[in-house]
């Protein structure tokens, strides 16, 4: 299981890492889906790296 949040981290990590060039040179409405994806991203990269540090976080 922890492979699977470092797996989240790496795949957050990439996907900004296209994103954010990308967001800038595509033009306008696939622009905004590199947006998203750079938000996805952040979005996997701290929940990989909030199960990581706390790994029982969601179970209560």
């Amino acid at each position: 299981m922890l492979m699977l949040h470092y797996a989240l981290i790496v795949v957050g990590l990439v996907a900004m890492g296209w994103g954010f060039p990308a967001a800038h040179r595509l033009r306008r409405p696939l622009d905004i889906v590199a947006a998203v994806v750079v938000l996805a991203g952040l979005c996997c990269a701290l929940l990989g790296a909030l199960l990581v540090t706390v790994p029982g976080f969601f179970r209560g």
